[in-house]
């Protein structure tokens, strides 16, 4: 417990330099710049200030141009926000200026957010052979899991009970999708909630992956689809008058469901970090209050940035976990038969 605690204060002071960097005491500060652009993906991954030092770690940008072809270089070349015809947009992508009028590429760079996403996929991989390795070395049935597999193995078997309850009795086939994705889900909620490369990337509050994780469910769902699960959309046993409607009902509310689990995730992620960086700004809001003002908002700002910290820890499982049971849910419904 006090180890969880010393990670949720260093999470908490490790944002201070992001939002010392934009203002300092008596001066403006722009809080909604510090704030999104701690949440927004960048082509460069900020780390600190140090005085008028700025310590990032510069990705790589590769663009393909319609009129000049392929371009690597580092995103360090665009630090004055210009590099050939190529400069930011007001949305902060890269465009290519062609006779004067901004043309957007196509844009491959690894990101801040494609680098956390490489980098909790690593990791996943790294725990799961991990524990694998475990289980090939030792008897469970004369043991109980030990190291990485005592931590992983009760999640997996929530994951499976979640599986067999919601889907029946072929639950087996879908275990492997709904274990990925809560594993998935669950890391990088934990990775973005600390602010300390190679943390601290908003991955799971940006509405792109999100969208592409309620996909794999909604193809997941419209294929391994039953016969009778077809016939409940476009053929339902309702009164005549009601048989025009219905399939559009049902074909309406089946494309809402990964909407539903799209803005879900990305909502309660992103207003969790929102949250606790507002926390944060309000320090250096304050800083040029006075002594008396500044050290008690201080105080109450540190407690309740740990008191959203701890929660938004909560809220990462329990997102993870609900994605996972809707997903769940959702092909159990169409695994029904008659």
């Amino acid at each position: 417990m006090k180890k969880l605690l010393l990670l949720i204060i260093l999470s908490l002071v490790g944002l201070f330099p992001a939002a010392a960097s934009s203002g300092a005491a008596g001066e403006d500060l722009d809080i909604s710049g510090v704030i999104f652009g701690h949440i927004g993906d960048s082509y460069e991954w900020h780390i600190t200030d140090i005085g008028e030092r700025s310590i990032a770690v510069h990705l790589p940008v590769i663009l393909y141009s319609r009129t000049s072809g392929w371009h690597v270089f580092s995103s360090k070349k665009m630090e004055e926000g210009r590099y050939g015809d190529f400069v930011f947009n007001e949305k902060g992508k890269i465009v290519e200026l062609v006779g004067g009028e901004p043309v957007r590429p196509f844009d491959i760079s690894i990101t801040k957010n494609v680098l956390s996403l490489m980098f909790s996929c690593v990791l996943l991989l790294v725990i799961f052979l991990l524990t694998a390795r475990w289980y090939r070395k030792h008897d469970t049935l004369e043991e109980p899991p030990g190291g990485i597999a005592s931590l992983t193995e009760p999640l997996i078997m929530m994951v499976h009970n979640i599986a067999r309850e919601n889907i029946g009795e072929d639950y087996r086939r879908f275990s492997p999708y709904l274990c990925t994705a809560f594993f998935f889900i669950l890391f990088n909620n934990f990775l973005g909630i600390i602010p300390f490369f190679p943390g601290g990337a908003n991955l799971t509050g940006n509405i792109a992956v999100t969208l592409v994780l309620a996909l794999f469910t909604f193809f997941t769902v419209n294929i391994f689809g039953t016969k009778h699960y077809y016939k409940e959309i476009f053929a339902p046993e309702v009164p005549g008058f009601l048989k025009p409607i219905m399939p559009v009902i049902e074909v309406f509310s089946a494309l809402m469901k990964p909407v539903s689990l799209t803005i879900r995730l990305f909502a309660n992620m992103m207003a969790g970090h929102i949250m606790i960086l507002s926390m944060v700004c309000v320090i250096f809001v304050v800083a040029a209050m006075g002594p008396v003002i500044f050290g008690s908002m201080t105080l109450v700002s540190l407690l309740l940035g740990l008191f959203l910290d701890i929660l938004e820890c909560l809220v990462a499982f329990i997102q993870a976990y609900v994605f996972t049971i809707l997903s769940a849910v959702y092909i159990g419904l169409a695994r029904v038969k008659e």
